[in-house]
């Protein structure tokens, strides 16, 4: 076989599903032409944002130093071992989202830097993950995937949407990206096709084509396929159990006994499980090119979620469910500390499942740039004057990672300018996004 027998995008296909395959050395998945690198073509770069609402414990979000004697404050110290692949960013913000002063009117431009309206009307700005899902994400089968972890809020507070609240990526000003909850849906979006039955196993459709292509490549692509392969199946099996257990960490119901016949609404019981399975389909998403740009909101910024799954400090005996995550963070508590440490051991989650999967002589993390933010820095202050930011991964060898870069006294502090230098990197070049006109050149 020769490496040129594989289409410009390759897929496993079965009754209802097309399924892309991943980087593998001895077929061009990436589209590259004939005449490109005989060693294999190049994986895309990618990019993942993912957002917590109501900020982190202003006195243990820090880091100093850099590469392996890189030191992080206790918030972030589930990214400890991945230090030499983050760049810690202090000092950015937006001016625009500086005016409302509340979670509305920080949170619906977080992605934009846009004027935020007030007053019943919607209006914000195109967010800069969607002006690279239309450009960028065209070449693939999803251009964007949009997941989120905590129902969106339709209500009103202060005059200003909780729409704004909910959404952090938006298709265009006054249209937020629609917003996947259900994992069994997002992972449906990645494979089957619209008239697939919803009961029928994405891997058990494909395995006559898979073992086919199996048979067609090297040894070592062997293993991958077969892992990726396994990985599938681990994904779809465990969305067939979120649903069973009997925890609701996600909210509190205003019931103890159902009153009416359960519905089958699909949102898993267990936050964390819910996490983590919203992660495997990003890596998923990635790992087979059917998205390179993908958004995951873990909580709402005023956010309602409880955490009886974590143990708490300030009232031994007892899990963090004892208020809401909004209330949570208006102190600066060990309750408050745990509950932070736990969204960064998501983004740790992630970081090791992309950081796993080798391309070539690199691997799908280095492959990526994940954006973690927030609207502000302390719930209790709503302090958005500098935003925690931070990137982890290395966009395709274009980052260097193991920094820590502080704008805090520089006279151009745009998060916009972040933006620029990503979109930059993932050749959407442009001179101006939002409030500001140049890039980090740092970044």
């Amino acid at each position: 076989m020769t490496r040129h027998d594989f289409a410009r995008r390759s897929f496993l296909r079965g009754l209802g599903v097309t399924m892309a395959i991943p980087w593998l050395e001895s077929t061009t998945v990436w589209g590259d032409e004939i005449q490109a690198r005989v060693d294999g073509s190049e994986p895309p770069v990618r990019l993942a944002v993912i957002f917590s609402g109501n900020g982190f414990h202003s006195q243990e979000w820090w880091a100093k130093g850099s590469g392996e004697k890189m030191e992080l404050g206790r918030v972030l110290q589930p990214l400890h071992k991945h230090r030499q692949k983050l760049t810690f960013i202090s000092g950015l913000y937006h001016e625009e989202a500086r005016k409302g002063n509340i979670h509305s009117s920080q949170t619906g431009n977080v992605l934009s830097g846009a004027p935020i309206s007030s007053g019943g009307e919607i209006r914000s700005g195109t967010s800069f993950d969607q002006l690279l899902a239309q450009s960028y994400g065209r070449s693939t089968k999803v251009p964007s995937l949009v997941l989120g972890c905590e129902r969106s809020n339709p209500s009103v507070h202060k005059n200003y949407s909780m729409l704004y609240s909910s959404h952090i990526s938006w298709n265009s000003p006054t249209t937020p990206t629609p917003l996947e909850i259900y994992p069994a849906l997002a992972f449906d979006r990645l494979f089957k096709d619209a008239t697939t039955p919803a009961d029928q196993s994405v891997l058990d459709a494909v395995l006559e084509d898979a073992s086919d292509l199996r048979n067609r490549v090297s040894l070592s692509d062997r293993q991958k396929l077969d892992e990726y392969l396994n990985s599938v199946r681990e994904v779809e099996t465990r969305i067939q159990h979120a649903n069973q257990r009997g925890e609701l960490q996600g909210w509190r119901p205003t019931l103890t006994e159902p009153n009416i016949q359960r519905p089958d609404d699909g949102v898993p019981q267990d936050i964390a499980e819910h996490m983590k399975l919203m992660c495997d389909i990003m890596v998923l998403g990635f790992q087979t090119d059917t998205t390179r740009v993908t958004t995951l909101k873990l909580n709402n910024d005023h956010s309602a979620l409880r955490f009886p799954n974590l143990a708490s400090t300030q009232q031994p005996g007892n899990g963090i469910d004892y208020m809401i995550h909004h209330l949570l963070s208006h102190s600066d508590g060990e309750d408050w500390l745990k509950v932070n440490q736990f969204f960064m051991e998501q983004i740790a989650y992630l970081a090791d499942k992309l950081d796993s999967v080798q391309e070539g002589p690199r691997t799908l993390l280095d492959n990526t740039m994940l954006l973690s933010c927030s609207s502000m820095m302390a719930g209790a202050r709503h302090d958005n004057d500098q935003l925690p930011i931070f990137l982890l991964g290395k966009g395709g060898g274009k980052i260097r990672g193991g920094d820590v870069l502080d704008y805090r006294n520089a006279p151009e502090r745009q998060l916009c300018r972040l933006f620029i230098s990503i979109m930059e990197k993932m050749d959407l070049p442009t001179e101006r996004f939002g409030d500001a006109t140049q890039k980090l050149s740092e970044v």
